[in-house]
């Protein structure tokens, strides 16, 4: 599926139902793109690899590329992809919502990174400032894949942003945590 006819989904039948309609059928198609973008950022940042969450984790396009850069720890979450998810990765993922991740529903867990790709630019600016401290709590960096300029995670939500790259047109953006 091309990405002008999933935006076209969308319009149809609005993000969300998109996702509880067809999350089990569901390829990003700029795959390739996103596995090049993943490469150059993890070269370019030196991000940490140790123990990674795939936050809205699609059908693990950014897993199968942090595999390939050598992570062995890797953890998806996503309420409307998970078989999708463990038909390509072999694992299972954790049906979260972004709503229940700000809710802290990741509360206590320690990961080295969070990657989030093409999917926080979907979620409505009011509901990102919960979701952007909650991760800060939670992870030491964050890598934001996306086809816009938006989102831009603010310093008060508890991330710096370390760098920014496009590569085939799709932004990449690291921030370091503040919460230490």
């Amino acid at each position: 599926m091309s990405s002008e006819s999933i935006r076209k989904q969308y319009e149809q039948h609005g993000v969300q139902p998109y996702y509880e309609q067809f999350g089990d059928r569901y390829r990003n198609p700029h795959e390739a793109a996103l596995n090049r973008a993943i490469h150059s950022a993890v070269s370019a940042w030196s991000l940490d690899l140790t123990h990674v969450l795939d936050l809205a984790c699609g059908s693990g396009e950014a897993t199968l590329a942090l595999r390939d850069l050598g992570a062995k720890a890797i953890d998806g979450v996503d309420p409307y992809t998970a078989s999708a998810y463990q038909a390509r990765t072999g694992q299972p993922a954790e049906s979260l919502t972004f709503e229940a991740v700000a809710a802290g529903a990741l509360a206590g867990r320690r990961y080295s990174l969070i990657v989030c790709s093409y999917a926080l630019h979907l979620l409505a600016p009011s509901r990102l400032p919960r979701l952007s401290y909650q991760l800060s709590q939670i992870a030491g960096g964050l890598l934001v894949l996306t086809p816009h300029k938006r989102p831009l995670i603010r310093a008060e939500w508890g991330w710096r942003l370390a760098g920014e790259m496009v590569v085939d047109r799709v932004r990449a953006r690291s921030y370091r945590s503040s919460a230490g």
